[in-house]
């Protein structure tokens, strides 16, 4: 029987494990996320089944052809978590999920999105405490008398779009590639025009290393519009966090919701206690900006749907793998050197 070693599961994700195993495969599922203290849990296994900030760099990697390891896949989009030149040298398959719910996503863009705007999190935060009284804080405009601006219009981006539409707001898009789907439901703008005229800005782009890190820099966040609310829920690369907390201080942004950073390994996942400082001063400070800055910990494909979407698809890339030899998911591998 072939035996897959999961990692990442949590709790409540066992159970979808189990009922999605139509291949009826031996699987040994690991909470915890891979690491270089854990590697030995791989023992004994064909595969490996990885999500985000699980490590299979070259250490790992040379770990998994020690135990004969041949099979590398992970249940995510991304997947620089592994090292592909690594997992060449040693002529190992590497796959991925390459798309799963976009609603997941796109419905928590627009729950950050509105919290934001309504205040909800401001609100709540002060009935906690027993505090009832209306203040100006608690004014708002409503999403139809909005202009939202999406950054990225591939199927999540465009699901977004709909829900805002839906909800009666103006959607307005930039993206390189204007599909014809997008066009019925939004109107392209180029970037500035957008970043200008937008009350909401969601990105949802991939990131490209050497390409557009960082684009949402000091000169992004100057040309939107002044009040305007940023979201991000696509990858923490794009993100400058310096300029993000510039520009929420001068007050030039009203608010800012992230299910991402960069190196996000360091923070999330993990619990702080609360004296504790946290790695990054700068997203320390982020933080501390709360209820205009909503952090969720990258839970944005933490649905149901997306869920057995990701399980689904890892289980046919292995069994595609197994009867046919290769997947349509399968990564393509970079060239190793012959040369000694």
């Amino acid at each position: 029987m072939f035996k897959i070693a999961c990692y990442g599961v949590r709790p409540n994700e066992v159970s979808f494990f189990n009922q999605l195993n139509v291949y009826n495969y031996e699987l040994t599922l690991i909470e915890g996320l891979l690491t270089h203290d854990n590697i030995e849990t791989a023992k004994g296994h064909d595969a490996v089944l990885l999500r985000g900030n699980c490590v299979a760099d070259s250490q790992n990697i040379d770990k998994f052809n020690e135990y004969g390891i041949k099979y590398v896949f992970t249940r995510t989009v991304g997947f620089n978590h592994i090292d592909l030149d690594a997992a060449a040298k040693y002529e190992m398959k590497v796959a991925r999920v390459p798309s799963y719910s976009p609603n997941a996503i796109a419905e928590l863009s627009l729950t950050l999105a509105m919290m934001l705007l309504r205040h909800t999190a401001y609100t709540t935060m002060r009935t906690s405490y027993k505090n009832f009284i209306v203040d100006e804080e608690m004014f708002s405009k409503e999403v139809r008398n909005c202009t939202v601006g999406v950054i990225g219009t591939g199927k999540i981006g465009l699901t977004e779009a709909n829900l805002f539409k839906g909800l009666g707001a103006k959607v307005i898009g930039y993206d390189i590639y204007q599909s014809d789907a997008a066009k019925e439901v939004l109107a392209f703008k180029e970037l500035d025009e957008l970043l200008a005229e937008s009350d909401i800005v969601s990105l949802h782009v991939p990131f490209i290393p050497g390409e557009n890190d960082q684009m949402i820099n000091a000169e992004f966040l100057a040309k939107m519009k002044p009040g305007a609310i940023l979201i991000n829920t696509a990858r923490g690369e794009l993100q400058d966090n310096e300029a993000i907390l510039n520009a929420l201080e001068s007050n030039h942004l009203a608010g800012f919701g992230t299910d991402v950073f960069a190196n996000e390994k360091d923070l999330f996942f993990k619990a702080f206690q609360p004296w504790q400082a946290l790695p990054d001063g700068t997203v320390q400070r982020l933080i501390d900006l709360y209820p205009r800055v909503l952090v969720t910990p990258h839970i944005g494909s933490n649905t149901d749907e997306a869920l057995s979407n990701m399980i689904t698809t890892s289980f046919e890339n292995f069994n595609d793998t197994l009867t046919s030899g290769t997947s349509v998911n399968e990564l393509e591998l970079p060239k190793v050197s012959q040369a000694v």
